[in-house]
Formats: C-alpha cells, sequence, structure tokens
C-alpha cells in the first residue's frame, strides 16, 4: 500500500475507506470486513451518523486482534455546527466517544461554512453565520489547540478553494496538512494540487467515482455518468482492469490519497486490488484532456435565500 507520509514521520495509506452516504448497519459490516480485507484507512465525519457503528466495528476488530489502534488511520470531520472556538473540543469529543477512540489521526473542518450551533443542517439563510462574522481562523486556531493537546495528530481542512487555504495559512501557528477535496478526471483540481505541492499539504479526493449513488437533491438532469465515460472505459479493457480500478489508481498516481465508499465485500476487494493497476504515460495523459470543471457536489445547498453563501465565495472561483 503506497503511502503520504506527515512532517513528523506518520505514514498515511493512500486508499481509504470512505463512509459518506453508508447507512448505519452497512457501515458497521463494511468497516469490518474491510479491515479483514487490508484496509487501514477509515474516512469518517460526524455527519454521516454512522461513526457510532464506525467505533463498534473497530473496537470489535481491536479486541479479536485484527489489527491494533497504531495500525489504523481514522480521519474525522468537525461539522458546521461546531465553527465557534468553544464547540469545536466538545464537537471532537463527541466523535471520539463515538469511534470508541482516544484519539484521531486526522481531524478536518469539514466545510468552510458556519452554522448556528442549535441546527445541523440550514433550514433557510439565518440559520447560517457568515465568515465576516464567524472566522475561519477562529476555528483553526481551536482546531490548533486539539493538536496540541494530542486528541488528534494531525489537522487538516476539506473543500477549502486555495484562497482559503492561504487565509489561514496567514495565521496559521500549524498549517493545513490536508486539504479533502472533490476530485477525479472531471474535476482535476490542476491549480490545487500545485499548490499544496509547494506548501506541504497532502489532498484526499472524493468522490472519486462520481459520486453516482449521492442523494437525488444533489444530481441534476442528465448529468455525466464518470465511470461510463468511454476514455476510462477503454483504458480499463486495455489495462483489464474496472473503470474504478483506474480511477482509484488515477488518483494514486497524482500523489493524492482516495476514499472510495463501497460496503459491498467484493467491491472492497476490487478497489483494494487497484494499487496493482499499471497506468501508462499516454494513460494518464487521455485522463488529463478529460477536465470538464465539474462538481457533483457543488455547494449549492448552501446558498438558500438569504445565505451569506455563495457559490463563488464558496469556491473563490
Amino acid at each position: 500500500m503506497q503511502i503520504l507520509q506527515f512532517d513528523n514521520g506518520d505514514k498515511m495509506p493512500m486508499l481509504g475507506l470512505g463512509t459518506w452516504k453508508a447507512a448505519p448497519k452497512a457501515t458497521y459490516r463494511a468497516v469490518k470486513e474491510a479491515i479483514r480485507l487490508g484496509y487501514r484507512h477509515i474516512d469518517c465525519a460526524l455527519i454521516y451518523g454512522n461513526e457510532a457503528e464506525v467505533g463498534q466495528a473497530l473496537a470489535e476488530s481491536f479486541e479479536a486482534g485484527i489489527v491494533t489502534r497504531k495500525e489504523m488511520w481514522i480521519t474525522g470531520k468537525l461539522w458546521n455546527n461546531a465553527h465557534a472556538p468553544a464547540d469545536v473540543a466538545p464537537g471532537l469529543k463527541k466523535t471520539l466517544a463515538d469511534l470508541q477512540l482516544d484519539y484521531l489521526d486526522l481531524y478536518l473542518i469539514h466545510w468552510p461554512v458556519a452554522l448556528k450551533n442549535s441546527v445541523l443542517y440550514a433550514g433557510s439563510g439565518a440559520d447560517l453565520i457568515a465568515l465576516s462574522d464567524l472566522p475561519l481562523e477562529k476555528t483553526w486556531a481551536a482546531m490548533e489547540t486539539l493538536a496540541d493537546e494530542g486528541l488528534c495528530r494531525h489537522i487538516g481542512v476539506s473543500n477549502f478553494s486555495i484562497s482559503k487555504l492561504k487565509g489561514l495559512m496567514e495565521s496559521a501557528r500549524h498549517r493545513p496538512e490536508m486539504n479533502q477535496v472533490e476530485l477525479h478526471p472531471y474535476l482535476q483540481q490542476v491549480e490545487m494540487l500545485a499548490f499544496c505541492r509547494e506548501n506541504g499539504i497532502h489532498l484526499t479526493a472524493y468522490a472519486p467515482l462520481g459520486s453516482g449513488d449521492r442523494p437525488a437533491g444533489l444530481k441534476t438532469p442528465g448529468e455525466p455518468v464518470l465511470l461510463e465515460d468511454p476514455v476510462i472505459a477503454a483504458i480499463a479493457e486495455k489495462q483489464k482492469a474496472t473503470p474504478a480500478q483506474v480511477l482509484i489508481r488515477w488518483a494514486i498516481e497524482r500523489g493524492t490519497a482516495v476514499i472510495p465508499k463501497s460496503v459491498r465485500s467484493e467491491r472492497q476487494k476490487e478497489n483494494l486490488a487497484s494499487t496493482g493497476v499499471v497506468l501508462t504515460e499516454e494513460d494518464m495523459q487521455a485522463i488529463s484532456k478529460m477536465d470538464r470543471k465539474r462538481r457533483y457536489v457543488s455547494g449549492v445547498f448552501w446558498t438558500i435565500p438569504g445565505s451569506p453563501y455563495t457559490l463563488e465565495n464558496l469556491w473563490d472561483e
């Protein structure tokens, strides 16, 4: 398994198991099976609603001697309603309790969007707090304290633009060590990849297969299906691989971590086997021409009437 190495020597497996959109009972079985198959990186978030089931699977796997805590890499995410400095530590402690862990390997600010503490999702613009009123830098300072206290070994962000990363870095004691973003051949984020390489920030690709199973409300009519793209299909046939394996291998070849979600054992095995797929320079060049700047998770749900957030100020594009 290829790894990303952090400044302190910690090693994160580049291929992990995503848990977004996985139902709680299915998540428990999926995590246990993934660990049995050899996965050592599990990506979680409080808002996914299944961290308790991940925790149960981890605890049982540790107790059975299948794996040790030190062999696992566990990522969690701070939800938007806990951006106020006083709410950051309780947010992490809730996740730790559900996961039955003493620390996380990586903790991320889930979105550069702030919600009132009393709500999980924005029902109206009044539920959202402008970043001018609750700056990301204040949330980040509280994240740094968590790292200082050893509750998480590394800290980072998710869904942050280059501009927002620069803003954090201007005042940060600890630079963000990870940015988890939507990343696939239709959204290659070449500038983001270059910026993060230059500044010692790792990238994790979410929705690497195009997130075809995301909620219907996040889909648009006639949207392109990444797994059915003819370029990917042709490369898969040539390399005797599946389209999913080609997409996962492409992400790893670019030096990014990748977290495809699957609750099925056979699909987990298939995804794990992508580490043995070989993509040629010709293959990589063909995929590089597929970029459409196409987001499957656009963030439009943060732009409801009365919201201080727009797609322009969310992505700074």
